[in-house]
């Protein structure tokens, strides 16, 4: 997409605080973050949204997944245990897709989200 801003961060084209690249997949810090640890995870190639991935695309969505605890242990929201063995800590991942779901740009990626409980407010 000519125009799409994700793909132009992906390409290089507009700077970004890259956290991981491979082939496939681009994760950078979120510029307007929501929580202490906010990254957002796209596909190098471009999906306006979930809706437009097919059984084919499986893969690269088990990929970006199987990438948020990875990035989430780099950055400190893993999910941990205590002494007893429940979990502790851990982090939130996102797709919103179109309009009621939140999308603002329409090109497919993932929040992850952590720290102290950023889906309550708490910074």
């Amino acid at each position: 997409m000519e125009n799409c801003l994700f793909c132009k961060i992906a390409e290089k084209k507009i700077p970004s605080t890259a956290v991981y690249e491979d082939d496939d997949l681009y994760a950078f810090k979120d510029i307007n973050p929501h929580a202490p640890v906010h990254l957002l995870v796209i596909p190098k190639k471009h999906f306006s949204t979930l809706s437009d991935c097919t059984v084919d695309d499986a893969p690269l969505l088990g990929k970006m997944l199987a990438l948020a605890p990875r990035l989430a242990g780099e950055f400190g929201c893993a999910v941990s245990y205590d002494e007893q063995g429940q979990p502790v800590a851990g982090f939130k991942t996102v797709i919103n897709s179109g309009p009621d779901g939140g999308q603002e740009v329409y090109h497919l990626h993932m929040h992850v989200i952590g720290g102290a409980h950023p889906w309550r407010g708490e910074r």
